[in-house]
C-alpha cells in the first residue's frame, strides 16, 4: 500500500476536531516554519520537494510563489481556490469535510512564506456546510494562539476568511476567482498583469488550490528534499484522486506519482475494478475520463 501523507489521519475518530488533530500531531508544521526557518526558507523548501499545483496546471508551486511582488508598504495575499467544480471532482471537499485543520495548518505556513496577514478560502457555494466546518477549525485555531496577531512570539500577524461563491463554473479560474472575491461579477481577467503582480484588490497575490495548500505541512515537516523522493521524476509526492462512475469502490485515494491509470482502477487497494468484471475499452476511446493534474477519474463505460 502507498504511503499517505494527506489521508493518514483522516479517518482517525474526531480529526475534525483541534484536539484531536493536535494530538495526532497537527501544527507542528506552523511551530517549525516560525521558530526555525524564514519566509525564503519556507519557499526554498518547497522548491526542493517539487510541489506542482494540485489544480490542474501542475506549475511548480515554489517557483509560482517566487514570481509574487513584494513591494514596500503594499499587502500580499493567498488565496485558497476551493471552488471545486468540474463534475466528478471531489477530492478537496473531502480534505475540507474530514480534516479541515490540515487545511488551516498549510494556508498558516503558506500565509507565513508569502508575506500574507489575510489569506481567503474562495468556496464553491454548493458546499455550504463545509463553510461551517471550515469556520469551525478557523475559529478553534484562533482560540489556541494560531490565528492572530504575533502568532508563537514570532511577530507574525495571520488571519483567514471563507468566501462563498454563487456556483458559477467560471470562478474556478483563478482571475474569475479573484473578481468574484473582491464583489465583482466572476468575469475573467485580460492577462498580464498576472495577479503575483496585481492580484486581489490590485494587490500581489498567490492563488493555490486546496491540496496544493494542505501538502505544506508534510513538505515542512519532512522537509522538501524527503518529499521529492516520492514519486517519479517531475511528479513528486503524493496525489489525491477521486474516483467515481463504474467502478467498484468509488471514492477518494491517495497515490504516488508511479502508478499507472489501469493499475489505479483495477487493483483492490483503490477502485476494485469494474463490477461483473468487465474491463474499460481503450484508454483512448473515449471512454475513460482521467485527469491526474486535476486529481479526477470517472469510468463512464466498459465492454464485456
Amino acid at each position: 500500500m502507498g504511503r499517505k501523507l494527506l489521508l493518514e489521519k483522516a479517518h482517525v475518530e474526531n480529526i475534525r476536531s483541534y484536539e484531536v488533530y493536535r494530538r495526532e500531531g497537527g501544527y507542528r508544521s506552523v511551530e517549525k516554519a516560525l521558530k526555525t526557518l524564514s519566509p525564503d526558507q519556507v519557499t526554498e523548501e518547497v522548491k526542493k520537494s517539487g510541489l506542482r499545483g494540485r489544480g490542474g496546471a501542475g506549475f511548480p508551486t515554489g517557483m509560482k510563489w517566487s514570481f509574487l511582488a513584494k513591494p514596500e508598504g503594499v499587502p500580499r495575499y493567498l488565496v485558497v481556490n476551493a471552488d471545486e467544480s468540474e463534475p466528478g471532482t471531489f477530492k478537496d471537499r473531502y480534505l475540507m469535510e474530514f480534516i479541515p485543520h490540515l487545511l488551516i495548518e498549510g494556508m498558516i505556513t503558506s500565509s507565513y512564506a508569502l508575506g500574507s496577514n489575510r489569506s481567503y478560502i474562495y468556496i464553491r457555494g454548493e458546499y455550504a456546510w463545509i463553510t461551517h466546518i471550515l469556520e469551525q477549525a478557523i475559529d478553534e485555531a484562533r482560540q489556541h494562539g494560531w490565528l492572530g496577531k504575533n502568532i508563537l512570539g514570532s511577530g507574525f500577524d495571520c488571519e483567514i476568511y471563507v468566501q462563498r461563491g454563487a456556483g458559477a463554473y467560471i470562478c474556478g479560474e483563478e482571475t474569475a476567482l479573484l473578481e468574484s472575491l473582491e464583489g465583482k461579477r466572476g468575469n475573467p481577467r485580460i492577462k498580464p498583469p498576472f495577479p503575483a503582480v496585481k492580484g486581489l484588490w490590485g494587490c500581489p497575490t498567490v492563488v493555490n488550490n486546496v491540496e496544493t495548500v494542505a501538502a505544506l505541512v508534510p513538505i515542512i515537516n519532512e522537509g522538501g528534499e524527503e518529499y521529492a523522493k516520492i514519486g517519479i521524476g517531475k511528479s513528486t509526492g503524493t496525489k489525491l484522486i477521486s474516483a467515481c462512475g463504474n467502478i467498484n469502490k468509488p471514492g477518494v485515494y491517495e497515490i504516488d506519482m508511479t502508478i499507472s491509470v489501469e493499475e489505479f482502477i483495477y487493483s483492490n487497494e483503490y477502485c476494485g475494478g469494474i463490477p461483473q468484471g468487465k474491463k474499460t475499452e481503450s484508454l483512448y476511446s473515449g471512454r475513460i475520463f482521467c485527469s491526474y493534474s486535476s486529481g479526477q477519474l470517472i469510468i463512464e463505460n466498459s465492454q464485456g
